[in-house]
């Protein structure tokens, strides 16, 4: 029995020894980039229109990573390569962080274009839109590219056609961002896009966003950030009224 006891104790103080204390940290990252050997990863934040470092991790030999955060809500983080000497842009990964367990895979290669991201619902309807809106900018580059031939033919009226194309798009995208953050007014992801793709809408899209937020995302990061935006937008407009 006295050994059992023994054999018991030693166990706990083995498990108590190995688990690392990582305080009030409720993100848990891990993730792999594969092909690279050398460099250094730095997850950062925006804060006050700069990127502000949260955690940085060297890389030596070994491709896998991990990091512990905390984050008061969700919110979009930045995973960024610096690789040393070299001149490529393909450097900066933004992911929609959310408490729990993240994971980033992708390669030194396509850092970009080949990152695959778990564990975050937010992230998840992020990449939805971004599939959504890309047909949105395809078009767009469709109708720049008629412009400029527009403009070597001096095609007046090709022009003007294509100016009200323009804006027409313009609008689609702008209702489409709308109709995608009320859809998904109970994450943080909503009030983000209000923020990042459709600032300068009519105050009017961006009332209706705001109203459809649950109240969990309306405390959030960028609930309350949509909230004094909004409330700024509107005092400015009533004061060029006067």
């Amino acid at each position: 029995m006295k050994r059992v006891l023994t054999l018991f104790t030693a166990l706990l103080l083995f498990t108590a020894c190995n688990k690392t204390d990582h305080g009030d940290t409720n993100l848990h990252i891990t993730g792999t980039v594969k092909g690279l050997k050398q460099g250094k990863l730095y997850i950062q934040r925006v804060s006050d229109t700069s990127l502000v470092i949260m955690d940085s991790i060297i890389i030596n030999g070994n491709s896998n990573f991990e990091s512990h955060l905390k984050l008061d809500s969700p919110e979009m983080l930045y995973l960024f390569l610096d690789r040393g000497q070299t001149k490529s842009i393909d450097n900066s990964l933004p992911f929609f962080a959310e408490a729990g367990d993240m994971t980033i895979e992708t390669t030194n290669d396509d850092f970009f274009a080949k990152a695959k991201i778990t564990g975050s619902e937010n992230h998840k309807l992020y990449e939805n839109f971004l599939k959504m809106k890309s047909r949105f900018t395809n078009n767009k580059l469709d109708l720049i590219k008629k412009n400029v031939k527009a403009i070597q033919d001096n095609n007046t009226i090709q022009i003007d056609s294509i100016n009200t194309q323009m804006e027409h798009l313009i609008k689609r995208r702008y209702l489409f961002t709308a109709n995608y953050a009320v859809t998904n007014a109970k994450y943080e992801l909503s009030p983000y896009l209000a923020l990042s793709e459709i600032h300068d809408a009519n105050v009017i899209y961006l009332d209706t966003i705001q109203n459809s937020m649950s109240p969990e995302v309306a405390k959030s990061h960028y609930g309350e950030m949509l909230t004094k935006y909004i409330s700024e937008r509107k005092e400015e407009e009533a004061n060029s009224v006067k």
